[in-house]
């Protein structure tokens, strides 16, 4: 369904995680033309607009920030979380993950350095500093760029401009404790503005040991992450000209589904541009942005037991993403035309090292680059009572790949392959088209909503010129050994949803139900028909690294349907019950058989009691069980579970509060059915073994504004 402000939307107790007081996020580009019926936020970091002796006084925060914002989108209706590692999960909606969602964080694209997708979007994004998360429900607008299923922006807290022309200070900070992993975080603002400027200084230090669960500790799960950066923002007329740097640190952080752990991320986002109006109803929006990703990953900093030396592996990889964008807007907010281009230029470069010997070194990913250029008319309007928003964008994708360098130490098998890849055609274009209806008709308390679309994904750089067998799949961590396909057609899928919205001050309940058809769905297929005979190059390559059945990336036809929902009842003016429900079911329709991890049927629902200064609460999450899973992927089932959870808030004064409570309250033992598996050898989780849940254990987080 559409965007929408209204919080109870988009989590339990009103939808907000409360940290601290926000200021604006960082230079906020990312809002443009964000409209109360389209947008759905999750609040990280809550307004207090209300004083502490108010009955309407907000719900305290649910659950214990964790380091991975990916979880705390994954608390949206049709949202699940791809568990990877502390800082490295992955946001399903409705069934669709990976590159398929869109991710952003201020607003701004970027491509991941890790070929495994380590760092996910939301990987740059600490919970600590999070504003809100904006989540495009079903179908994001074009004017975002293209994506497949629907985008998340994570917005970070940033100087806002104040009244007056004497400089104001401002200063936000958080911090939290949390038993179950012995972690920390910290993280804040430090700000100076008036009406005409604003400048801001934000950072965090996050650090946790391994997890415990009932029956003992996850080894290889500990994680380490700094981020600072600096922002400023300058009014002109009816305009802001404004600048973000960012630089994100990960230190060694395990990662127990991949093969390798983070050495470390060294990460620089900037970002600057003008937004306003220029003229009458006529607004512009300009951005320029660019981030360099420097990584490292090895099986010997972290990893226990440490590969030995002819296995050892340290893997290098850097990406560039440069973009632009600009758009013109013609009319108001409830009623508009907007047009607009963008460009997004990607280098990606991957090497694999084995640090014991010099002469073993592979270019998995040889200068590879997709250089995409983009442009979308978008229309907002309304026909009576019926408003609607309508909007088509084309773009054109070059994409490309260098010849691959090897050592003198390489086998014959990869050499073969490097040489023939290096011989082949290794260029590609594409061009897509997307178009987007959406509309709805207020009726008071009541709101109708549908859907209809069209929408494109042209295949990543990975799953095309990966060239070389090898684990690396955006993420999916399931031990399978991929290679790419340089022939793979674009994802085209046609989607309808419908739903509607009910609200009063008692009561709300949105619910939707969804349906995609996908044609040329991308997923791994056996390499040849003469599956477990070793037969090819591939396959030698693939038996010698344990995996005698590789996969190649293909098309196949898809579906998806299912429903979401999420509600809110107030029985009583200091108590509220919440949640949310999702399910979704994805079919192949080539052949008979279920899509490959797709999360299974849950339900989230919390109790909240609130006084003048303190409020109280539970909340309890269920999963059914997933029995329909890929017999063709070798999938295997998982089982049901809930958890409960406690939690509180007190508020000193109306700039100092603490919050605190208690997860997995039974100290439930649980296996989310998208969690990756274990190959830790030192772990109490066998290896192979989905990881699982955290156990008990309490927590208790500082929040304050001056």
């Amino acid at each position: 369904m559409y965007y929408k402000t209204f919080c109870r939307a988009a989590s339990l107790a009103s939808c907000a995680i409360f940290a601290i007081q926000p200021a604006s996020a960082e230079a906020d580009p990312g809002n443009r033309n964000t409209d109360p019926v389209l947008t759905d936020t999750i609040i990280v970091i809550s307004p207090r607009r209300t004083s502490v002796a108010q009955e309407s006084a907000p719900p305290p925060e649910e659950i214990a920030l964790p380091a991975d914002a990916a979880a705390i989108a994954a608390r949206s209706p049709g949202g699940a979380l791809v568990g990877n590692g502390a800082l490295s999960g992955q946001l399903s909606y409705r069934g669709l993950a990976g590159q398929r969602v869109l991710g952003r964080v201020n607003g701004q694209r970027f491509a991941t350095g890790g070929p495994n997708a380590m760092d996910p979007p939301l990987h740059y994004a600490p919970s600590i500093l999070v504003d809100r998360i904006e989540i495009a429900r079903g179908v994001a607008p074009v004017s975002q760029g293209p994506s497949l299923a629907g985008a998340v922006n994570a917005q970070l807290v940033g100087a806002e401009f104040s009244t007056g022309n004497v400089a104001t200070p401002q200063l936000r900070f958080s911090s939290q404790y949390r038993s179950v992993d012995n972690s920390y975080a910290i993280g804040g603002l430090v700000g100076l503005a008036n009406e005409s400027w604003r400048v801001g200084i934000i950072a965090s230090r996050e650090e946790g040991s391994d997890y415990d669960f009932p029956g003992g500790t996850a080894a290889g799960t500990s994680f380490e992450r700094n981020l600072y950066g600096i922002h400023a923002g300058f009014r002109t007329g009816a305009g802001e000209l404004f600048v973000a740097y960012r630089r994100s640190e990960t230190d060694p952080t395990g990662n127990p589904p991949f093969a390798l752990d983070i050495v470390y991320f060294d990460t620089d986002f900037f970002q600057t541009g003008f937004r306003g109006e220029v003229a009458g109803d006529v607004a512009l929006d300009l951005r320029l942005g660019h981030v360099a990703v420097r990584h490292l990953m090895d099986n010997q900093t972290i990893r226990q037991p440490a590969a030995p030396a002819m296995r050892a592996r340290a893997t290098f990889a850097n990406a560039d993403t440069s973009t632009a964008e600009a758009s013109l807007r013609f009319g108001r907010d409830s009623a508009y035309v907007q047009i607009g281009a963008d460009a997004e230029l990607t280098d990606k470069f991957v090497r694999i090292t084995n640090p014991a010997n010099p002469a073993f070194f592979i270019d998995a990913q040889p200068d590879v680059q997709s250089d995409r250029l983009g442009a979308f008319a978008q229309w907002r309007s309304g026909l009576g009572t019926l408003e609607f928003e309508l909007g088509a964008r084309v773009d054109r994708t070059a994409q490309s790949a260098g010849i691959p360098q090897l050592g003198a130490a390489v086998p014959a098998g990869p050499a073969n392959l490097a040489a023939a890849f290096g011989a082949s055609d290794r260029t590609r274009s594409e061009t897509t088209v997307d178009g987007v209806l959406r509309a709805w008709m207020p009726l008071g308390s009541f709101t109708p909503r549908l859907t209809l679309a069209r929408k494109q994904r042209v295949p990543s750089l990975l799953e095309r010129f990966g060239w070389l067998p090898t684990e690396a799949s955006f993420g999916l961590a399931d031990a399978n050994i991929y290679v790419g396909n340089p022939g793979l057609k674009p994802e085209t899928a046609w989607i309808a949803e419908l739903g509607f919205d009910y609200e009063t001050d008692a009561v709300s309940f949105r619910p939707t139900v969804f349906y995609r058809r996908v044609d040329n769905f991308i997923q791994g297929l056996p390499v040849d028909d003469t599956i477990g005979v070793i037969d090819s190059p591939i396959e030698m390559i693939a038996a010698m690294n344990a995996d005698p059945t590789p996969l190649r990336f293909g098309n196949v036809d898809a579906e998806l349907y299912g429903a979401d929902l999420d509600f809110s009842v107030r029985p009583a003016a200091r108590i509220e019950l919440a949640g949310t429900a999702s399910f979704v079911r994805g079919k192949r329709r080539d052949i008979d058989d279920n899509l490959y991890r797709l999360s299974p049927a849950s339900l989230r629902i919390s109790a909240t009691w609130q006084a003048d200064r303190l409020s109280l609460g539970a909340e309890l999450f269920a999963a059914a069980e997933q029995n329909r899973v890929s017999a063709s992927n070798d999938e295997e089932p998982s089982g049901g579970y809930a958890i409960v959870g406690l939690f509180g808030r007190f508020a000193f004064d109306r700039n100092v509060a603490i919050e605190a409570g208690v997860e997995n309250l039974f100290d439930k033992a649980y296996q989310p059915h998208l969690a990756g598996r274990s190959r830790v050898g030192t772990s109490d989780v066998p290896v192979g073994d989905r990881l699982p849940g955290a156990g008990r254990g309490g927590w208790v987080r500082l929040v304050s504004r001056f």
